[in-house]
Order: C-alpha cells, then structure tokens, then sequence
C-alpha cells in the first residue's frame, strides 16, 4: 500500500468534496483495491478487496500524522468502507461525521451521508460533468433523467438554466435533490419521483429541452440494466430535444466502453451528431480509459435554412 501512503503524506488539506488516490484505476500496481475520498471534515477510505485491521492502522497513522501538519490542533474524522465480495460495511475510525453533512463543489453545496450506503450522495467522478452543465446551461431549459440526487441540476441552476425537470424513481432521492437546492438557495426545478418508462408521456409534454442529461445506474435489479435499456432511452433523444439541443450521455460500466454508447446512438438515433467525450478528473485517471466513466456529448441537428421567395 506505499502508494497510498505517499499520496497521503503529501497531500494537502482540502476544500472542496474529491478523490485523493485512486487506486481502481490501475496506475498503482498492488494498490488497486483502495480509494481515498474528502468530503470535508471527513475523509473515507474504501476497499474493494479484504484487508487487515493491522493494514487500516497504518493507514490511521498515516492520515494522523498528515493531518497533524495540514490541519494542527483539529480532530482528524475518516470512515472506512469496505466494499469486498459485493457487500458493504462501513465504520467511523476516527472522530465523528456532520449531521447534516454538507460538502461544496465549485461554490455549490450538496448533502451528503458517509455512514450509510455504497453511494454518498455526490458522485465524483462527475465533476467535469456538472462544470460543463454550468458553463453551457444558460437560458436552456433541461431534462435530468436519473436524477440521483439532482446534483446535475445544481450546477445548471447555477449557470443559468431556466428550467430543469429532476426524475428519479427514488423518492429518497429526490427528497435529497430538494433539500440541495434550498442549500443553493435555487428556484426553478421541478422534482418526479417516478419510473421513466412509465413517465414517457409527462416527460415529453414538459419538453422540448435545450439539454437532456442522461446519467442511468449501469445495473439495478428491476429498474435498469444498461446493455437492455439504454437504447430504450435513446431512442426518444430525438423526440425529446429542441434543434441544436444536447444530450449528455453518461454510462459508468467497466465492461461496457464507450463504443457501446456511441454504437446504440447510431441504431436508434442516427440523426443526433457526436461532440466529444468529456475529461475525467485528473485525480480519475485510468489504465484503460475505456473502463473508467464515459460521459458523451451529443448534438441534434439544427432547423433547416428557411426557403428562399422567389
């Protein structure tokens, strides 16, 4: 785990909710298996592999001794995840945990919860997704399917949108996605707590969107499963999407890269034209890029030139 403790006694005290070590992306060999996170005041470290309780003592030292310099006289507060055999287990080592838990992001503030559940309340490997929705969102009204906990509409709010439509079939959820923009102090969202595939009429009535933000989980049983249902969805972009509008793809499935999204793009929606794929995160970097998360940016056509009189 040397790695890992490098990363740790050099880095610095952060501000904003980020990635400290990324071990999943492959670049650290024997340390694949860890992650560091900084949801300010608290640290999570997490493991997707078996580990020892002498090996998480070493780690609690490290991050004592770092914090020490970075932040003297302050409580040190870290969690640990472990994420091994598909189970998930997590503890508070050290200190405590907000209650509520706010964590910012490029002047944005989001509720998180690092004691409960796999997922956090902010993904982010997003970053770069929502600082592009804020720099382009402007006057356009938006489509987020897959709302989570509308961190998306967040930042488009901030830049401008005029309107952002949240659906997540969550409820919890979405209960999260409202208490996040009252932390912003933003009006101008409307929240659905709904399954999308029985919402289809509602969703295209409210439109068209200047912006749909496509951001599905890649498996959840009885809900979505990327490789049946992702084409289900973009098949109604067209339908969905003002002339010149975009659609920000998003898929975070190891096996699946992103070819998968631009081949079902051109089986079911051929018209829309491909952009770009957005960064990752530095702190994100990957071996295999093909692995790590995708987010695709897409255009429709613009209206047609009007005739000319005679």
């Amino acid at each position: 785990m040397q790695a890992l403790l490098d990363a740790i006694a050099t880095m610095d005290r952060p501000t904003d909710a980020q990635r400290l070590f990324h071990g999943r992306g492959g670049l650290h060999p024997g340390c694949e298996h860890w992650t560091l996170d900084a949801y300010p005041p608290v640290w999570v470290l997490t493991s997707f592999a078996p580990v020892s309780e002498a090996d998480l003592a070493t780690v609690g030292e490290a991050l004592q001794a770092r914090w020490a310099q970075i932040a003297p006289g302050e409580p040190l507060n870290w969690v640990f995840q472990s994420r091994a055999e598909a189970r998930s287990e997590t503890r508070l080592m050290a200190g405590s945990v907000p209650d509520p838990h706010v964590v910012t992001e490029d002047g944005a503030r989001y509720l998180v919860h690092v004691l409960r559940g796999q997922n956090h309340g902010l993904f982010l490997d997003m970053a770069e997704g929502r600082r592009w929705v804020r720099q382009h969102a402007a006057g356009q009204k938006v489509l987020n399917l897959f709302a989570y906990t509308c961190a998306f509409s967040v930042a488009a709010l901030q830049g401008g949108a005029r309107q952002v439509v949240n659906l997540d079939m969550s409820g919890g959820a979405i209960a999260i996605g409202q208490q996040n923009h009252a932390l912003n102090g933003l009006a101008g969202a409307s929240f659905l707590a709904h399954d999308l595939f029985s919402t289809w009429g509602k969703v295209n009535r409210l439109g068209p969107y200047g912006l749909v933000i496509v951001d599905p989980p890649s498996y959840q049983k009885g809900s979505f499963v990327a490789t049946k249902d992702y084409a289900r969805v973009l098949r109604r972009l067209p339908d969905l999407l003002r002339p010149g509008g975009h659609a920000l793809l998003c898929l975070n499935a190891p096996e699946l890269g992103p070819e998968f999204v631009q081949d079902t793009m051109r089986e079911t929606a051929p018209e829309l034209v491909f952009e770009q794929r957005l960064p990752n995160p530095s702190a994100f970097a990957d071996i295999a890029p093909e692995r790590a998360l995708k987010v695709l940016l897409y255009r429709a056509p613009d209206l047609p030139p009007r005739p000319t009189a005679p």
